[in-house]
């Protein structure tokens, strides 16, 4: 009878456990509204004092209020807003941000440097993929998606590369893996920017420091959903949406991030990994 080895099973506990009570460096995008403002006021409710939050997206207004509610929670930090078109902004302005939100601060006096890249948007819900002919609409999509996520998240790496613990978060969705109708934009823009992430994880494991999460928050009552619900071509879609609430069963965003944020302080998930809400 052949002997048998128990395997050894690494936890990811040890490895990607993220402490947040410390001086911190985080960056928001999509920050005005819905997952990411949520996500913005309840991670930075933990920052210790000195800790710097910057928050971008087009609504000024929506940004000082999510800027008023971070600081009801934790006034010994610093809120740095700006209103900025993610679709074209250039890399030299998002450079000029970061860098204008240090101030003369060196970078090292942080402890951990926290971008989550939550920009997103639906795209044309009411054509269907062999109607998309619009090469236009195609860059548009892709630049706010894809393209200034990847700019932003290589300005801000290359910016606090001598910061020790830099975290890495991609807001992605179940439609990276799985096509749903009347959602092309959004099934092929999320599937591509996984995949970088995916890739940026594989290569800095190695090196250590750089840590990513592709976290996936489920079906959630924000103004896409209703949008969906309402306008999407494909009648499974918009009945899909209105069952949830019918049903209360849609999630709220206060659901989401609690989820998020266990799940990152405990470090339930390797570098890279696609983490669903459901799969806790």
């Amino acid at each position: 009878m052949s002997s048998t080895t128990t395997p050894t099973t690494t936890t990811p506990e040890s490895t990607t456990a993220v402490n947040l009570e410390q001086v911190a460096y985080f960056l928001v995008t999509g920050a005005s509204r819905g997952i990411g403002a949520k996500m913005a006021i309840e991670t930075a409710r933990k920052f210790k004092p000195g800790s710097v939050i910057v928050l971008l997206a087009r609504s000024a207004s929506g940004l000082e209020s999510t800027r008023s509610e971070i600081l009801s929670v934790n006034p010994h930090v610093t809120v740095v807003t700006s209103s900025v078109d993610l679709a074209t902004v250039s890399k030299e302005l998002l450079n000029e941000i970061l860098e204008k939100s240090l101030g003369k601060q060196p970078v090292d006096r942080f402890g951990l440097a926290c971008v989550i890249h939550n920009v997103g948007t639906v795209g044309n819900i009411g054509r269907k993929a062999i109607e998309m002919d619009d090469r236009a609409e195609w860059e548009q999509y892709f630049g706010t998606n894809v393209f200034t996520v990847a700019v932003l998240n290589s300005c801000f790496l290359r910016k606090f590369q001598s910061v020790a613990s830099k975290l890495v978060i991609n807001i992605t969705s179940k439609a990276c893996l799985v096509p749903f109708q009347s959602m092309t934009y959004y099934c092929a823009g999320k599937a591509a920017r996984e995949m970088y992430f995916r890739v940026l994880a594989e290569e800095e494991t190695a090196t250590g420091g750089v840590t990513v999460l592709n976290y996936s928050p489920g079906p959630v009552d924000t103004e896409m959903t209703v949008d969906l619900q309402a306008h999407s071509n494909a009648p499974e879609i918009r009945d899909y949406f209105k069952s949830l609430r019918d049903t209360t069963t849609i999630l709220t965003t206060d659901q989401t991030t609690a989820k998020f944020l266990h799940i990152l302080q405990n470090g339930l998930f390797k570098s890279g990994d696609h983490v669903d809400y459901y799969d806790h």
